[in-house]
């Protein structure tokens, strides 16, 4: 499966806890972690690129300074070792809501996500995926872009400004960048590959996943 680039660095923020303008500099300083850029110059990062990134702020939280932390990665990847993986909690109690028209694509990735223990509402409309979300608010929104008449975009701006919760987008056009624009964290272009679906969802999930891990933790005895 390709690694291609599909994470805004909005994602990246909310991922990694990162602040973009740091993420900036240090493209700028060290210029080992470039993000691709879209048509309309949006950044996009790949899977690999989120984890070197990751390994960097890893470091920095274990004391380390920021060119340290780069010459490290740089290390590492001249030398071939690998990094270590994140280790991201399974969908155990995660919400996500599929805002999609065509009932056979929503079975499909139904199906994929249910799999992975995730709970999935699904809403063929754009004025449904709004009213679920106030009754229970979803951890990640997938948006076929095409909903409702081509409400896609409309909805996702909806999303992150009522509800504050990642949004992947999707369709079997190739709008990335109106995507971004409109909020998404990340696009996939349809036909979803089933692999690269679950990945990015639990990549888009990680930092939700983490803080419901740790608030369970504080609340054990």
């Amino acid at each position: 499966m390709p690694d291609r680039p599909v994470y805004s660095i909005g994602a990246l923020v909310r991922m990694l806890g990162i602040p973009a303008a740091t993420l900036r500099t240090w493209e700028d300083r060290y210029g080992i972690v470039v993000p691709e850029r879209s048509p309309g110059g949006h950044r996009l990062y790949s899977r690999l690129q989120v984890e070197q990134l990751r390994f960097v702020g890893d470091r920095l939280a274990d004391g380390m300074a920021a060119s340290d932390a780069y010459r490290l990665l740089q290390s590492r990847l001249s030398s071939g070792v690998p990094l270590e993986p994140a280790r991201i909690p399974g969908g155990d109690g995660l919400l996500i809501m599929l805002a999609e028209q065509d009932p056979f694509a929503a079975d499909f990735s139904d199906y994929f996500l249910r799999m992975e223990g995730y709970g999935v509402t699904l809403v063929s409309t754009a004025e449904r995926a709004l009213a679920e979300s106030v009754r229970r608010t979803p951890d990640l929104v997938l948006i076929d872009l095409l909903i409702s008449g081509a409400q896609g975009l409309r909805l996702c701006a909806q999303m992150r400004q009522q509800f504050d919760v990642p949004v992947l987008a999707i369709s079997t056009l190739d709008l990335r960048d109106d995507a971004l624009e409109a909020g998404a964290a990340a696009f996939l272009k349809k036909p979803l590959e089933p692999l690269r679906l679950v990945s990015v969802v639990r990549d888009l999930l990680g930092q939700s996943a983490y803080l419901r891990s740790d608030s369970v933790a504080e609340a054990s005895p």
